[in-house]
């Protein structure tokens, strides 16, 4: 959940239109002032430099001084900053550039009412973000140049699409000689296998030999549930366990696993938000002791309105990288 500590920030767009509808949108954040707005890229430098603000929203096509090159004299003159950008343009090209730069967010204006909270907040904790309407950003290609090793979060708004990205982040892994472990729905059981042929995989055999273990979710969780919260001590012992034997059967260290499911999606969905959020965590000590890459699936229809933004975004913040399409 988020703190209430303070954070500034500086709005650069050269619409003062967008300018007042940020300022409008953090009238929900009271913890987050805007301390000071610019019009332009050479005077969004200046700004920063002076004020030193925790955040800079920054838009792309600023006149003078574009986006991209003020995030750059940005980085050098107040290194401390954090930089997401708020931009018309969706453009691949142009977001790769732009997080090049070093920012961590990228939100399309489209998506602005419903995203800059999340993303700002996910930002301002050191996390990635990246807007829906990029529905072919790949987040783990710029993610993996940041980290060894990541545990993120795709929010999907279909199941075609969560299968899809399972199916990606599975298919890499198991190419490179690595293993992978997932934990999904028995709806998405058959889905996720189908798609896995398409990629050209042999599941059959790689279940066989052990690199590819597919788990049933309600099963998996009941082994560590207690009263409805994970007991850290069984979960440990299994998830433990699970990644010795992949590692064993890829002949790989620990580091040679993936991790996928939709464990914490259920848990999330039946109204078990604690526990949904305390199983991210675990999951996250997972990564540090083992150096696994991680990837979590939640349904976006499972949110509903600012009553769930609380969760949404604490989800968030138990996550190296944040998705949502």
């Amino acid at each position: 959940m988020s703190g209430l500590s303070c954070s500034s920030i500086l709005v650069a767009d050269d619409f003062e239109g967008w300018r007042r509808q940020v300022r409008s949108l953090l009238r929900a954040r009271p913890e987050w002032q805007v301390i000071a707005e610019a019009s332009d890229g050479s005077e969004a430098v200046q700004q920063a430099e002076e004020l030193q603000s925790d955040l800079i929203v920054l838009d792309i096509g600023l006149p003078k001084l574009n986006g991209i090159e003020a995030a750059r004299r940005i980085r050098q003159r107040s290194p401390s900053s954090k930089i997401i950008f708020l931009s018309q343009n969706s453009n691949l090209d142009v977001v790769r550039a732009a997080l090049d730069t070093g920012a961590l967010g990228y939100v399309c204006k489209t998506d602005a009412r419903r995203e800059l909270l999340p993303a700002m907040d996910a930002v301002l904790r050191g996390k990635q973000f990246v807007s829906s309407s990029l529905k072919d950003y790949q987040f783990t290609e710029t993610s993996a140049e940041k980290a060894p090793h990541h545990h993120e979060v795709q929010f999907y708004s279909d199941d075609a699409l969560l299968l899809d990205t399972f199916a990606h982040f599975i298919a890499v892994a198991l190419k490179s000689g690595r293993a992978a472990i997932v934990a999904v729905s028995e709806s998405h059981r058959d889905g996720l296998v189908s798609r896995l042929k398409e990629h050209g995989l042999d599941v059959d055999a790689a279940t066989q030999q052990g690199t590819y273990i597919q788990l049933d979710v309600d099963k998996t969780f009941s082994t560590f549930m207690v009263d409805d919260m994970p007991d850290a001590t069984r979960f440990f012992q299994i998830a433990g366990g699970l990644i010795e034997a992949a590692a064993k059967a890829a002949r790989q260290q620990h580091h040679g696993v993936v991790v996928c499911g939709e464990g914490t999606s259920v848990l999330w969905a039946e109204g078990k938000a604690d526990a949904a959020i305390r199983v991210e965590q675990l999951w996250d000590e997972v990564r540090k002791s083992f150096g696994v890459d991680i990837l979590c699936g939640y349904a976006l229809s499972s949110f509903h309105g600012e009553e769930d933004e609380h969760v949404f975004q604490s989800i968030c913040a138990e996550h190296s990288a944040v998705y949502s399409q």
